[in-house]
């Protein structure tokens, strides 16, 4: 090898995109599932743009940006940030890890401001009038339904899968964002959901693979993991970005945005800090009292304690004495 070449190989000068995600994505940082998957939905979405083939050196910073942009650029922020810090972690590992010549994120394609959202929680009956509404796809209601009665992540619930559901005790184990496996239990309006959400067009019942399915089978160019495949209809795991477009279509709502809610309705139904932390399986009470706060509802009825005495304009005592 003369040592144009080896200065080549020792730069990543042959190495693609696809290998370099290949390589990324298969790294302990990715070990959990959740984590893997958020992962390998940003870096495989931007890698198939560019071109997979294409050598991870002959890439410039400006095309990262124009990636990113073209993907994400019309997204809300926390979206934006979600996916530009994958990228960004990708690159960086290269880079570090493995001194390949990789591009970086451009300072243009700066992380967005997050603006604190004081009215996340949204009012109990407004999430039942959602979860009541004949137009919403059974699909959707089921998830919506289950990440409220739940309080789970999201990401959590959307990699579950069939055979992970306990429909006898209304629970199933998840994989944490720490990488513990817990348990979440939902009530009875997801378990009447639930059968029907299995149930097959011939009538029989989906027994393995994803709970949650895409509307359509996957193309090959972007053939999911086996495992994210249903034994059943051949269709995908239902991914998180669509899963929120679906939410912020019907309702205006974010995914997390059930989860604080259902915190916040605990807190107001007076329940245990306690036990609210074992519903959301949140370690830090501090962290737990943050999605606990209440709800306008809540604040709304209190509010008529600070009102002035109601004046009593019945007969007085006195006055009937008299009559």
């Amino acid at each position: 090898m003369s040592a144009m070449s080896k200065v080549a190989a020792l730069r990543g000068g042959h190495v693609t995109l696809a290998a370099a995600a290949d390589a990324f994505l298969a790294t302990p940082r990715t070990a959990n599932a959740n984590t893997h998957r958020a992962y390998a939905s940003a870096v495989d979405r931007v890698t198939a743009l560019l071109g997979r083939d294409r050598p991870l050196a002959d890439v410039a910073d400006a095309e990262i940006g124009a990636a990113l942009t073209e993907l994400w650029g019309r997204c809300a922020p926390a979206t934006w940030n979600r996916n530009r810090a994958a990228v960004t972690s990708w690159l960086l590992w290269c880079q570090t890890k493995k001194h390949w010549a990789a591009p970086t994120v451009p300072a243009e394609a700066e992380r967005r401001k997050e603006s604190a959202d004081e009215t996340r929680a949204v009012a109990k009956s407004t999430i039942h009038r959602l979860l009541s509404r004949r137009d919403i796809p059974l699909r959707e209601k089921t998830l919506w339904r289950m990440l409220y009665e739940t309080a789970a992540r999201a990401a959590e619930i959307l990699a579950l899968n069939v055979e992970d559901l306990d429909l006898e005790h209304r629970r199933a184990p998840v994989r944490s964002k720490g990488g513990a496996i817990e348990w979440v239990y939902w009530d009875s309006a997801t378990a009447h959901l639930l059968p029907r959400l299995l149930r097959l067009p011939d009538g029989s019942t989906r027994t393995h693979g994803p709970l949650f399915l895409s509307e359509r089978r996957p193309v090959p160019a972007r053939r999911p993991a086996a495992a994210d495949i249903c034994p059943h209809t051949g269709r995908a795991r239902l991914g998180y970005d669509r899963a929120r477009v679906l939410l912020e279509k019907y309702a205006g709502l974010d995914l997390h945005q059930l989860r604080h809610s259902a915190a916040t309705h605990l807190g107001e139904a007076e329940v245990p800090l306690q036990l609210i932390m074992g519903k959301t399986r949140h370690k830090n009470p501090r962290t737990a009292m943050r999605y606990t706060q209440p709800g306008g509802e809540a604040v709304a009825e209190i509010t008529g304690i600070l009102a002035p005495p109601r004046r009593d304009h019945s007969p007085r005592r006195s006055d009937q004495q008299k009559r």
